[in-house]
């Protein structure tokens, strides 16, 4: 992972979490020039989702060291299995505690674009927008584009 002043001068921010659809958003991130900067989200066990990519972390005591070190974990492995090694794209890789929606909100602005994967689930539920592609598409100060039926 390393951080490099792009080419074009633009900046887009990546949500990562481990899905394929978010490793395709950080393969067409890198793809255009820009600088990348992939942000994994994190929040106190307490507040994990059974869906989570984090969920498998036992977590006790209010010890969040380990759910934080799994969080970083996911983005260094997607990185360097879409990056490359030594990476062929310059990517800013950054793990926050918190609303994935609200870090990625606050990274976009100066950015050039967001893009983030839609984990989906078939069906009927598969045609809706998760909550932090929702929030995204509403609030985004930049163009925010969504990876979908990456399987």
């Amino acid at each position: 992972m390393t951080e490099q002043q792009s080419d074009t001068g633009q900046r887009i921010v990546v949500g990562v979490e481990g899905s394929p659809s978010s490793r395709e958003a950080l393969r067409q991130a890198g793809l255009t020039g820009a600088s990348v900067e992939a942000i994994t989200a994190w929040r106190a066990p307490t507040l994990v989702g059974l869906a989570s990519p984090f969920a498998e972390s036992e977590v006790s005591g209010g010890d969040d060291s380990r759910i934080k070190a799994a969080a970083e974990n996911i983005l260094r492995t997607v990185i360097a299995e879409v990056a490359g090694s030594p990476a062929a794209v310059a990517v800013k890789a950054q793990v926050g505690e918190g609303s994935a929606a609200q870090l990625l909100l606050d990274a976009a602005k100066g950015a050039s674009l967001v893009v983030v994967g839609s984990r989906g689930h078939g069906g009927l539920a598969g045609t809706l927008l998760g909550s932090v592609g929702q929030t995204l598409a509403q609030h985004a100060p930049c163009p925010v584009l969504i990876i979908r039926g990456i399987e």
